[in-house]
């Protein structure tokens, strides 16, 4: 029987109340009924039958301390990234660069307007900045997030720029449109973007975009590392050389896969 369209808001409604206890709960990893409801401001009797459905169908678990979220979501994880284009390919590389560099390498992707980490791997020297894998942050403020930008169709390009609130978070971090086009133009010329301390106070970072077999961007490249090591000749040529050549590698890799 076909829905009546008046029963969609409650529909809608009923689901980002699901994903809100959800998130509420994956955030502070442990959560009783009753604190999830104080920290949601949410009835305590709808967040126990949003829970208890979740917990029948695997979604989360209950321990002595509280509701925690379950492994399924992990298989659904999983799926969603081997689904992307290229990404044991990208995987093995990123493996490679931090081996090569000894500093830590990323795959990123854009999604809903987000840089998403998608796979990472430490050098012997890297620091442990980077958040983990599934994390997201805005992209204008890494060096992969800006080079995917630089290389989107425009029409994208802009609807993602319209959608950003340009939040600083260090005294670096890019604050504007203007000054965001003006570098993505130099990162179309030169084929590779810099964050010099825009997201994190003391780290640099270079990265390249990665073309897809319909010249799409499919995610970026980046290395990253403390600023007292990212500099002069290294960071201004070296890594920018080695990027662009793993780059390459890997977009001849994933058309002839």
């Amino acid at each position: 029987m076909k829905k009546q369209a008046g029963n969609l808001p409650d529909a809608v409604s009923t689901a980002k109340t699901l994903f809100d206890i959800v998130q509420c709960v994956k955030s502070s990893n442990g959560l009783t009924v009753t604190a999830v409801a104080a920290e949601l401001d949410y009835a305590k009797s709808t967040v126990h039958r949003h829970l208890r459905t979740l917990e029948e169908l695997g979604y989360v678990v209950e321990e002595p301390d509280g509701f925690h979220v379950g492994l399924r979501f992990l298989d659904i994880g999983q799926h969603a990234r081997d689904c992307r284009p290229g990404f044991d390919l990208a995987h093995d590389m990123v493996d490679e660069l931090a081996q090569e560099t000894d500093e830590r390498a990323q795959f990123l992707v854009e999604e809903h307007g987000e840089a998403v980490y998608l796979a990472r791997s430490a050098g012997d020297r890297a620091v442990q900045t980077d958040p983990g894998v599934g994390s997201r942050i805005p992209l204008h403020a890494t060096a992969a997030g800006k080079a995917i930008l630089s290389a989107l169709h425009e029409d994208r390009l802009f609807e993602i720029i319209e959608q950003t609130t340009f939040d600083p978070i260090t005294d670096a971090t890019v604050t504007n449109q203007e000054t965001l086009l003006a570098e993505l133009d130099k990162i179309r010329r030169r084929g590779y973007s810099f964050n010099r301390q825009e997201n994190l106070d003391g780290l640099h970072a270079v990265g390249v975009p990665v073309q897809g077999t319909g010249d799409d961007v499919i995610g970026a490249l980046s290395v990253s590392g403390p600023s007292h090591r990212l500099k002069g000749e290294w960071l201004e040529k070296e890594l920018p050389d080695l990027l662009l050549g793993a780059a390459n590698e890997l977009e001849l890799n994933i058309a002839h896969s």
